[in-house]
């Protein structure tokens, strides 16, 4: 049943609102040699929620597809250089939204009781899905957190899976823009 809420996570970010941006942040090891990381291994987290196979291949194929335009390779040594998990999640908001006529029953102009005071206020709950990703990447050596990105979005569940790729592979590129973090 969990792994059914993790999927439209997953297929991240998926299509919204355009007026509903993704939320991308990153932090890293000030003290960390960015330049001397050119290998990866994808490990999986400990305590992370599993995802289907489907999902797990693709975000770890967004993944591999922008570290590759880094200059990262992929390997499957324990020597790699760095240990890359991530972790998805999908949380729910309720959103109450309202509406006031102006009109209706109410104090008035003048002495007495007119039309336009007071007013009907009608309102509607909803349950909007949020969704996020977060990427881990660990000096292998160190066994240290070098650097983690996270991407959040408000998911439809309803979007078409091209559309949903198409937001997990742009939620990933916005993610890893600043990788490899400049030094100041």
């Amino acid at each position: 049943m969990k792994s059914l809420y993790l999927l439209p996570l997953v297929l991240l970010l998926a299509g919204s609102s355009p007026a509903v941006a993704q939320d991308v942040r990153y932090n890293f090891d000030k003290q960390a040699d960015f330049a001397g990381f050119k290998t990866y291994k994808w490990v999986v987290l400990k305590d992370a929620a599993k995802l289907n196979d489907l999902v797990d291949k693709q975000i770890k194929d967004a993944v591999d597809a922008e570290l590759a335009t880094k200059g990262l390779t992929k390997s499957d040594a324990d020597t790699a250089d760095l240990y890359i998990g991530y972790q998805a999640g999908v949380g729910t908001e309720k959103q109450y939204t309202s509406f006031d006529s102006g009109w209706g029953y109410g104090p008035g102009w003048g002495h007495g009781w007119y039309g336009g005071g007071g007013g009907m206020t009608t309102g509607t709950t909803s349950t909007i899905y949020i969704g996020q990703l977060a990427l881990d990447m660990y000096h292998a050596s160190a066994k240290s957190l070098v650097w983690r990105g996270t991407a959040t979005k408000t998911l439809d569940p309803k979007a078409k899976p091209e559309k949903q790729q198409k937001n997990l592979d742009k939620a990933v590129a916005k993610m890893l823009k600043n990788y490899p973090p400049k030094k100041e």
